[in-house]
């Protein structure tokens, strides 16, 4: 683990919240999650499912995209909008908080290299890591970590977004826009496939030579536009087909997805993103579902521009929806 000054273990007092007794049927997450030292991961027992939350406090790409910078804030957001859900996730499962990856001195690279490092870890040690973003520079050191940790097997990217980040990176070189462009320049050098697929891409946020860069690198994309209850079905075939491809799913939320009313709190609004319930759901719960997740984040919350903690809650269903309907490997 190269971690080293991009380290730090999650404060004492943020997992704190309302407590109803201590039976397992009135548990909430903060009785049950478990915060640790990277460099301390537990030993599952056999038969025993692992989940490490590891937070990603950056937000230096999102500096660099010139978008609004705040996302730095989002893991601890994100843990205070968890820390009073109810567990509905068994005893075989261990809920860690394994700290975050911070980024103070404005290396971006390093950070990465430190999220990669941290995910391989995590990965080693028998756990599925969930992400706390952050800005969506989170995608290259932790989809990189879980090609990493699976040399031999084809995985898949899956990002949930208005927006491409497929973006050639500039002088001052990768950034929240780059991640999916560095990952494919990766793939071309290590003459593996290159397997993304883009759900709820906008036009409006998007330019012709991010499109022509996605259609020849082969990107499946489903506008935002497709997400409608009578487009179900073919946006299920479309996801069913992408999971039969591969053997290993990194899945990415960058909040902005979502419609303005709904995720207030990131550096782009959508006026007409998608909607969080509904068709989304079900798209999200096949995914999870597929036994084939090996990693997940969620990205972009920027709390300061966040309304009634809209988007912080709308980002903790999400998590709360991963860890009690995902298909987990077993140790």
């Amino acid at each position: 683990m190269t971690a080293g000054n991009y380290y730090q273990p999650t404060a004492a007092n943020v997992w704190t919240g309302r407590i109803d007794g201590t039976d397992p049927e009135v548990l909430r997450w903060h009785q049950r999650i478990q915060p640790v030292h990277l460099l301390q991961l537990p030993s599952l027992k056999p038969g025993q499912q692992g989940i490490a939350l590891l937070g990603f406090a950056c937000d230096e790409g999102v500096r660099r995209n010139k978008g609004r910078a705040g996302a730095a804030q989002g893991a601890v957001a994100l843990r205070k909008a968890c820390a009073n859900l109810p567990v509905h996730f068994n005893e075989q499962l261990l809920l860690l908080d394994a700290g975050d990856i911070v980024c103070a001195d404005q290396n971006l690279e390093a950070a990465q290299g430190a999220l990669s490092d941290a995910v391989q870890q995590l990965h080693a040690a028998g756990y599925t890591p969930i992400l706390l973003g952050g800005g969506h520079e989170i995608t290259y050191g932790h989809a990189r970590g879980i090609y990493q940790s699976f040399p031999e097997q084809k995985t898949g990217l899956i990002n949930f977004d208005a927006h491409f980040d497929l973006r050639i990176p500039g002088e001052e070189g990768p950034s929240s826009g780059t991640g999916f462009w560095q990952l494919a320049q990766d793939c071309r050098l290590q003459e593996k496939p290159f397997h993304y697929l883009a759900l709820g891409i906008q036009t409006h946020s998007n330019t012709q030579q991010l499109f022509r860069i996605a259609r020849e690198l082969g990107v499946q994309i489903i506008p935002a536009a497709v997400f409608h209850m009578q487009d179900l079905t073919s946006l299920q075939t479309t996801i069913a087909q992408f999971l039969q491809q591969v053997d290993k799913i990194y899945l990415t939320i960058d909040l902005d997805v979502f419609a303005a009313p709904f995720a207030p709190g990131v550096s782009a609004t959508a006026y007409n993103g998608i909607l969080p319930g509904g068709v989304f759901m079900e798209c999200y719960r096949l995914i999870l579902q597929s036994g084939k997740l090996a990693g997940l984040d969620i990205a972009e919350l920027n709390p300061a521009l966040d309304i009634d903690n809209r988007t912080a809650k709308l980002g903790a269903g999400l998590v709360f929806e991963a860890i009690t309907n995902c298909q987990l490997r077993i140790i």
